[in-house]
């Protein structure tokens, strides 16, 4: 009985959870998906980011109440509350944003006033095409070069996390403007079409297999301490966001190993492999 991925609240469940959990409505809930560019998931209405929700994202909506919907993310079942305001009715998206970051321009034109910017994996939906850019309504183009199509993934998650080298440290953060340690690892490996839950606990019990002790390590195997996780860039240095350095950085995996075994999360408590 994870609260992280159990949708109920005091008032309301999702209908399966009838008989397991008590509220006084239990409903199959509505299909929803986030319009915003990101979206905070929070633990409580007003609290605590526990991750971010990107443009694109299916959710399911329980309750909406006080500005607020409680939500259950399709991607990896997290529940949570997200501003009303940014989900809307759920339609087909026909690209994802494969960059780590692009921007919106009001023409199709490079040279043209950009309108904003989407994160790495925020999806949309292409309403036609002019040379190198899509128009995804509204008058409103994305560079065709920084898109792939749903169902169309990458095939290195290593070189996926690669791409977020230097992107500030944000605890809860899921995009190309903030992220953390258990976020770098999600967005990598769904990149590549590999199921992966949101938290680091999560992630260790669920990923991989446990390699032995003084096993040499690969490119793309994952170090688990309690609490955080990072990916091997080759068999010495980790890959990794981190409060420490504050921005996704790399270092040898021993110097690593000594300063959080002494200052954060104390000992390894697993190397895994997928």
């Amino acid at each position: 009985m994870d609260r992280r991925l159990i949708p109920a609240n005091e008032r309301v469940a999702a209908l399966h959870l009838k008989g397991k959990v008590e509220a006084e409505q239990y409903l199959k809930g509505a299909a929803r998906q986030v319009t915003a560019s990101e979206a905070n998931l929070l633990r409580a209405p007003g609290g605590k980011r526990d991750r971010q929700l990107l443009m694109g994202e299916r959710v399911t909506a329980y309750e909406d109440r006080a500005g607020y919907a409680f939500v259950q993310a399709a991607r990896d079942g997290y529940v949570g509350y997200v501003d009303s305001l940014a989900i809307g009715p759920a339609q087909s998206m026909t690209h994802w944003i494969a960059s780590r970051s692009t921007h919106i321009y009001s023409t199709a034109n490079f040279k043209s006033p950009e309108t904003g910017t989407l994160s790495f994996g925020c999806e949309v939906c292409a309403r036609s095409q002019a040379e190198n850019f899509v128009e995804i309504g509204d008058g409103q183009f994305l560079p065709l070069q920084h898109l792939l199509e749903i169902g169309e993934g990458l095939q290195d998650m290593v070189s996926v996390a690669e791409m977020f080298l230097g992107t500030p440290y944000l605890w809860g953060g899921n995009s190309g403007t903030g992220i953390d340690c258990s976020g770098l690892l999600q967005a990598a490996c769904l990149a590549c079409g590999i199921p992966c839950p949101r938290d680091s606990d999560q992630q260790e019990a669920q990923l991989g297999k446990e390699l032995p002790k003084e096993t040499p390590l690969e490119r793309g195997d994952l170090v688990f301490w309690k609490g955080h996780v990072g990916l091997m860039l080759d068999g010495e240095i980790l890959l990794h966001a981190n409060a420490h350095h504050m921005v996704v950085a790399v270092e040898p995996l021993t110097e690593a190993i000594s300063r959080i075994s002494a200052k954060e999360f104390g000992d390894v408590t697993a190397v895994k492999r997928l």
